[in-house]
């Protein structure tokens, strides 16, 4: 197959163009173009003709009265067809000091460019970064980029979606696992024909169908440049890489690289490529039922701090782009990256705004996971607001109504907003449920009433505000940090191959190892952690709120002990899925427990729990409160004195004349087998044990609902255990 990049018309010709058209909108006869630059004196769009070009086929200088209307550029390039390659040159003033940083010299990255050419980006970083000048940002470069830059990409949006729309699942019916579309299947056990790719993660929709989950969330898909880091493996030597992709640099173009086979051509392929195979994925999943989360990093770009490389925001106009410090020469710096985003700014809020629009709308995501999302509220000089303009934009936007917005409620500038994030409707990732959870399980003392308030919502969180628990996306692990295996196998952090001295990743995890750091031949000790994993998920599943899974947990995917595994796309991070095989009792387990929690609205429910009986239309009151505590002497615990065991009776009232279910919930984190006493029912119907993780498969969670009867007034409990009994008191 031979390269399809598209030649130029003979003849060029310009005239002013829209400058309603954002980036470049291909039209039957031509392609406008258009770019935001208040303090820009010049734009030139440079065309080329093949990827790699040193210099530009054409060179269009842009009339300052006929080509600019405001602060927007814009001309339309007559016959020039989709999947031509551009790049944009800003003239103007070279004055750090002030904030400006214009240079004609280098080509800039069209901000809404749909897509980039691929196997630029290593190049780039090769020439862009040169750290051994401390000052080298207030010196004007002479030096051109064209040939190491990847080129913009003009992408006409034509796709055959087959009727598909975003799924858009409520929140509460939702189960997300998280996963990275590479290390989801770069593996060889993955045993996948299309390693790494959009269509690798198509091949994986049988699993995820079995196992059960409604949403995948996918970390960073905008491009990124995945050569960042420029330090090498510690232990191996290998060059490390930016392999979580948390440093966009075209916030509209997904992942190129995610759209190519391994060892492919990519040139041989159609320059629209990684949009059309982004949005197979997209339509592939939504026919199996499952939905499409982003993780989305509008904080930052990959452009750093003032001694980064210069690749789009800042060359169109830095001022305006990011926050400066009161020296506009340096940065503020809430992301912990070297720069941070001025999301308030009405240039960058409506640059935010429209690009959720475009993969809501263009691309049919049904969701966003905002990295760092406590920075889209702070204004230009970082303080926080207190009704952030874009925030609420983003909540009360009709097109992105019925889309999940789900915030990390903190940045690395210490705000810290978990339960108080602004804009109503956002959903949070609860670090809260985390470490609670975790300090519960490793038998912390007085965490009990800890993990009373998460598995019931985070009431103490969510309430005050006006949300729902399901405004909580609870989790015990995620990307970053460890695995669940890793959890219950390492007292402490291991990343001395990132090459910072193991000094990076948090330190405090809250976990255990049980007796030996790492893996382990113990019977005890495996049986232990394997234990440990299914008090996680029982937790975590059976939990009020919206539970996320970090894919691989269900079969012990491990990191050798790496709680920052940022840079590293190898064997470390990617799934190896021979495991399935080692661990088949987890994933039987989970897979029951996910349709478990399908099949049971109780733990699904919309509103906190009250303590008190209710009214139910057709039933007259139901004296049942909807939960009740115990401790293990079937008594009413003493909150403060309670010790490592917590149980909680749910009463589910169905409504229309059918059945109230209710369930114990049993948790023991002692180190000691425990005798509770079950509470005393207004009904002959004996308590049936649906769970209990001290039993070996396929007894831990039984395939049929209520197989065993427990007619006894106390069950005896494992050390470290969960157990759930049920029963339907209405039955007869």
């Amino acid at each position: 197959m031979s390269a399809r990049w598209r030649p130029l018309p003979k003849e060029l010709k310009i005239s002013p163009g829209n400058p309603l058209l954002a980036g470049a909108v291909p039209h039957s006869e031509g392609v406008f173009f258009s770019v935001f630059s208040r303090h820009a004196t010049g734009m030139i769009l440079c065309l080329y003709e093949h990827p790699h070009d040193k210099t530009p086929t054409a060179s269009l200088r842009l009339d300052p009265f006929r080509n600019r209307t405001g602060d927007i550029w814009h001309c339309f390039v007559h016959n020039l067809k989709p999947g031509a390659l551009y790049m944009w040159r800003a003239e103007g003033p070279f004055d750090p000091h002030n904030g400006h940083r214009f240079n004609p010299n280098k080509v800039l990255i069209d901000p809404y460019a749909k897509a980039l050419t691929d196997g630029s980006l290593d190049l780039c970083s090769a020439l862009a970064y040169d750290d051994s000048k401390p000052d080298k940002d207030l010196t004007f470069s002479s030096t051109p980029n064209d040939c190491c830059m990847p080129k913009c990409i003009v992408v006409e949006d034509d796709f055959d979606w087959e009727g598909d729309t975003p799924l858009n699942y409520p929140l509460k019916e939702c189960i997300i696992y998280e996963a990275h579309v590479r290390g989801l299947t770069q593996s060889l056990s993955s045993k996948v024909k299309h390693r790494g790719t959009y269509r690798g993660v198509v091949e994986m929709i049988p699993y995820f169908k079995d196992l059960g989950i409604t949403s995948l969330e996918l970390l960073p898909v905008q491009e990124f440049d995945s050569s960042e880091r420029y330090r090498k493996n510690t232990v191996t030597g290998e060059k490390l890489s930016n392999y979580w992709g948390y440093s966009p640099i075209a916030f509209f173009a997904p992942k190129s690289m995610y759209a190519f086979p391994e060892g492919s051509d990519h040139e041989s392929f159609a320059p629209e490529f990684p949009v059309k195979e982004f949005k197979y994925m997209i339509r592939e999943l939504h026919k199996a039922g499952i939905e499409v989360i982003l993780d989305v990093v509008f904080n930052h770009t990959a452009e750093g701090n003032e001694l980064g490389p210069t690749l789009s925001f800042r060359g169109f106009d830095n001022s305006i782009y990011y926050m400066l410090a009161e020296d506009k020469r340096y940065y503020r710096n809430y992301s912990g990256c070297g720069n941070t985003l001025n999301c308030n700014h009405p240039v960058m809020r409506s640059f935010i705004h429209e690009c959720l629009r475009y993969w809501v709308v263009s691309m049919h995501v049904d969701g966003f996971r905002f990295d760092l999302g406590s920075i889209l509220g702070r204004d230009s000089q970082g303080n926080l607001l207190s009704n952030p303009p874009v925030i609420e934009l983003i909540a009360e936007d009709p097109i992105l109504r019925n889309t999940k917005i789900i915030a990390e409620a903190w940045d690395a500038g210490g705000a810290y907003q978990v339960g108080s994030f602004p804009g109503g409707r956002w959903a949070e990732w609860n670090d809260r449920f985390r470490d609670d959870v975790r300090r519960f399980w490793r038998g912390d003392d007085g965490f009990a009433p800890h993990l009373a308030t998460r598995i019931t919502g985070s009431s103490d969180l969510y309430l005050k505000n006006g949300k729902r628990p399901f405004h909580s996306i609870n989790f015990v692990t995620s990307h970053d940090g460890f695995t669940l295996n890793d959890l219950v196998s390492y007292h402490q952090k291991h990343n001395e191959a990132n090459g910072e001295e193991n000094r990076d990743g948090i330190s405090e995890n809250f976990s255990s190892n049980y007796g030996f750091e790492g893996p382990s031949t113990s019977p005890y000790i495996e049986e232990t952690r394997n234990r440990q994993i299914k008090n996680f998920f029982a937790t975590l599943l059976l939990s009020i709120g919206t539970p996320m899974i970090l894919g691989g947990d269900e079969f012990r995917r491990t990191q050798a002990g790496n709680n920052n595994a940022y840079c590293h796309d190898s064997e470390l991070t990617w799934f190896d899925w021979s495991l399935l095989k080692n661990h088949k009792d987890i994933v039987r387990y989970v897979k029951m427990l996910i349709a478990f929690r399908k099949e049971h609205r109780a733990f699904r429910r919309e509103d906190f729990f009250t303590g008190e009986s209710s009214e139910h239309e057709g039933n007259g009151k139901d004296t049942q409160p909807d939960i009740s505590w115990y401790d293990e002497n079937g008594a009413v615990p003493q909150w403060d004195k309670l010790g490592k065991v917590l149980i909680a009776r749910i009463h589910e009232h169905n409504g229309n004349g059918l059945p109230c279910y209710c369930y114990l919930l049993a948790f023991n984190a002692s180190p000691e087998a425990v005798q509770i006493i079950l509470p005393q029912e207004p009904t002959s119907e004996p308590w049936q044990r649906v769970i209990d993780t001290s039993l070996d498969s396929p007894h831990d969670i039984e395939e049929r609902e209520y197989p065993l009867l427990t007619n006894s007034k106390t069950y005896l409990m494992a050390p470290r255990s969960f157990v759930l009994l049920i029963l339907e008191p209405n039955a007869h």
